[in-house]
């Protein structure tokens, strides 16, 4: 009862915070505007705020930009690896945002931003002016930070951290791995997408190893000398997986300063590793598309106003999602579709001459250990002193002591978040 209550809690908070922010644009000045936005990316964050500026005022133009025609979802591809579902339920098209709300959908790559003259440059040297700017860029990777990995080697040591082609590599590098084998996941440095991403990815692996290749092993090598959800992790793992996952920390040898791709080795500051199969997930920062329009500043991520999301660099364009320095939001993708409703209220607020509504923000981060087992982490956001800060009490940890009835029924949360949202963001 006390998960079904924070979930309630969790949700109740999203929904009054989007309907309230929505809410005080009159029908004169639907009538009056003529305003042009564009918004960059068409993930969980960009496709959310397409549709809910369109949704608070339908005389807005508004059109999606993003370089592939599907969207592919990142939540729930560790389920494509341990083998519950394939990469076709997770992927999306954007025709229903056009014909149910009027969002009209652009397939193209944007190659440049020009915040002096209120546009954004794609191929075939097509512009799309603005008068406010959405950029979801998501994150890309660091490569300079381990010797031996750049985009070549992620062809033989897959990250698999953005959906798709890469995801369908490293399952099929596991089908072939032999029974008895190694399996290696080094997981990336803090800040990085999904936090609890990587310990998931284990169990669900592991799932997979149990039931076609129960000699084999999985070896976390970690940055960190902690992760997210650490207890209730390691309890799952111990309790549906026995010793099969091991996680070696920072501390203890996990870091990871060079790799070679040709012998399947990793080469920490303690000790080498060889593998049958490794998942290198290397260092992030904000998308290509930020950098190349100078929205970040030396921390690689994008400083925003977190009332807005408009960036603190330049006018008129807002960063939201993974890219975005949220204060205490972690970069995941309920937070991008919290942060998408918020910056969509803010920019429909600021075409029409009216103060930005005061935000609320949510996010919930699930985990599948098993097929009967699920874990979350839920929290509600406040501004306080213009940064984003947790509300004490709002939100909480699933409890380690959970039944077996708690732990079947956030899986079934779990699931049924990804088909709400889902919806939420395509329909």
């Amino acid at each position: 009862m006390a998960a079904m209550k924070r979930r309630d809690f969790v949700k109740a908070a999203g929904a009054a915070a989007v309907l309230g922010s929505l809410g005080g644009v009159s029908s004169l000045t639907l009538a009056q505007s003529k305003k042009r936005v564009v918004v960059v990316g068409g993930g969980y964050g960009g496709a959310i705020a397409a549709k809910y500026i369109r949704m608070a005022d339908p005389t807005i133009d508004v059109r999606l930009i993003d370089q592939n025609s599907r969207f592919v979802s990142c939540p729930l591809s560790n389920e494509v690896l341990g083998g519950e579902r394939d990469i076709a339920s997770l992927t999306f098209g954007y025709s229903d945002l056009s014909a149910n709300h009027g969002v009209r959908f652009v397939n193209n790559e944007i190659l440049e931003i020009n915040p002096e003259k209120n546009y954004v440059l794609g191929n075939g040297n097509l512009k799309y002016f603005y008068d406010k700017l959405v950029v979801s860029p998501g994150i890309s990777f660091d490569f300079d930070q381990v010797t031996g990995y750049d985009e070549a080697a992620t062809k033989v040591m897959p990250h698999a951290w953005k959906a798709g082609p890469q995801t369908l590599l490293l399952r099929k590098q596991l089908e072939a791995m032999p029974d008895g084998g190694v399996f290696y996941i080094v997981a990336p440095p803090n800040p990085f997408r999904c936090p609890p991403g990587p310990y998931e990815r284990a169990a669900q692996v592991a799932h997979y190893f149990k039931n076609h290749k129960p000699k084999s092993k999985i070896i976390i090598l970690d940055a960190k000398d902690k992760f997210s959800k650490q207890g209730l992790f390691t309890q799952g793992w111990k309790m549906h997986y026995g010793d099969m996952i091991q996680w070696v920390s920072g501390a203890e040898g996990g870091i990871i300063d060079e790799v070679d791709p040709a012998s399947m080795t990793l080469i920490g500051q303690v000790d080498e590793f060889k593998g049958d199969v490794v998942n290198f997930i290397p260092a992030q920062k904000a998308g290509k598309l930020a950098h190349v329009g100078g929205l970040t500043d030396e921390s690689g991520w994008c400083p925003v106003d977190q009332k807005t999301f408009e960036s603190s660099i330049h006018k008129d364009i807002h960063v939201i999602g993974d890219a975005s320095i949220a204060g205490k939001m972690p970069k995941s993708g309920y937070a991008a579709n919290s942060q998408g409703k918020v910056c969509a209220a803010a920019v429909v607020a600021a075409l029409n001459g009216k103060p930005a509504p005061e935000p609320s923000y949510v996010n919930t981060c699930y985990s599948i250990i098993a097929p009967d087992h699920g874990i979350s982490v839920a929290a509600v956001y406040q501004l306080k002193d213009g940064t984003i800060q947790g509300v004490e009490g709002a939100g909480g940890l699933s409890p380690m002591d959970a039944s077996e009835r708690t732990r079947a029924l956030e899986v079934e949360y779990a699931l049924g978040w990804f088909k709400n949202i889902a919806a939420d963001m395509f329909t």
